[in-house]
């Protein structure tokens, strides 16, 4: 026998292909899918066939597991590493057809070594640190690996790639010199192209676009333009059920160490998400949920299970009914500025126990 866990995570899968459409659509050059982190939170086992269905042939995930797992799911894409290559892992990556994104030498050298094993010539991408100080090549490496470049023996670099530090920020100073720095190093690779912008800097002038995009965040919803209307579709929704309601009196503490006193008859209901769902402790006494587009505040400690609400004086709100926690009234934007965090976190952190419900999915393989 089976139950159905008691709160709700819509993941709207048609929402993601539609925001990678209008990534790639406003970039001259090609758009990746990044999809690392189980595609940020939601699924990659959903989220990677449904893009590659939209079009996507490029993606990217931060370390080799994250890659076998899509593997299979993508048909012919290629398949990229953020994270390059730890010791022992070669093997994997060359049988596989997966491609790392070397930013150390010793990276190089493994990679050179397995091209030598196979005799044959394997893809990298080349990833610099132009000010992140990170991932990359470093100056001194750099100086090294161009003064050898029998180090690279084996290697077909296809694209030299950097990250930028502060693409939410346009006009940020560390965007040209991160900008003119790449471009130094390209020079250096003529027969390499350049993957530079990520989700935010396909919104900064259109000389960071490149060859190679990488949107992530942005794909799932989250605003790549802080400061502006967010351009992209939403993507997810969270529905937190009531399992409790009850009346208290003035003065009535709730929760743990009793944050927060009812200051009027008050009505609280306890809601069946809590920090291990994901919904952050650092909401206590600073979120909303909502019924039916009616704000209840939170109130009280958000606990590991638990999280409660004071619903005082919302109408028809009966035990067993939702509170909407992520939605139309709350975006990951919204929740991450209650949390003092960003958007980035507020999808990753959701957990496994809520009943997930995909729209726009096709059957998994």
């Amino acid at each position: 026998m089976s139950f159905t866990p008691p709160s709700q995570l819509t993941i709207d899968l048609d929402a993601i292909a539609a925001n990678w459409r209008l990534l790639a659509a406003r970039h001259v050059g090609q758009t990746a899918g990044v999809v690392k982190a189980n595609a940020y939170g939601l699924g990659a086992a959903y989220v990677a066939p449904k893009l590659f269905a939209a079009g996507c042939r490029n993606f990217f995930t931060a370390h080799l597991s994250e890659a076998l797992t899509i593997r299979p799911l993508v048909g012919d894409a290629t398949v990229m590493v953020l994270h390059g290559m730890l010791p022992g892992e070669a093997v994997e990556f060359s049988q596989h057809g997966i491609i790392p994104v070397l930013s150390s030498l010793p990276e190089i050298a493994l990679w050179a070594a397995e091209a030598r094993r196979l005799g044959r010539k394997l893809p990298a991408l080349l990833q610099a640190d132009t000010g992140m100080s990170r991932l990359g090549l470093s100056q001194a490496e750099t100086n090294i690996l161009f003064n050898n470049r029998a180090l690279l023996d084996g290697i077909s670099i296809t694209h030299v790639m950097t990250h930028l530090m502060n693409a939410e920020i346009p006009g940020h100073p560390s965007n040209a010199a991160q900008y003119q720095r790449i471009r130094e190093f390209q020079a250096r690779v003529p027969e390499a192209k350049l993957s530079l912008a990520n989700s935010s800097g396909l919104f900064l002038e259109a000389k960071f676009a490149s060859d190679l995009a990488r949107p992530g965040a942005a794909l799932y919803g989250v605003n790549p333009t802080p400061e502006r209307p967010n351009p992209l579709n939403p993507v997810v929704q969270l529905h937190g059920r009531i399992i409790a309601l009850r009346d208290i009196e003035p003065g009535t503490e709730v929760g743990y160490n009793g944050v927060w006193a009812a200051r009027r008859p008050s009505r609280i209901a306890t809601v069946a998400v809590g920090y291990a769902d994901g919904y952050f402790r650092s909401l206590t006494n600073q979120a909303f949920g909502y019924f039916d587009g009616t704000p209840a505040p939170l109130v009280g400690r958000v606990s590991m299970d638990l999280t409660t609400f004071d619903v005082t004086g919302i109408a028809n709100l009966n035990l067993g009914d939702s509170l909407e926690l992520l939605g139309p009234h709350c975006t990951p934007d919204d929740l991450a500025r209650a949390a003092n965090t960003n958007g980035y976190e507020i999808l990753t952190a959701l957990g496994a126990r809520y009943q997930r419900h995909y729209i726009g999915a096709t059957p998994l393989k």
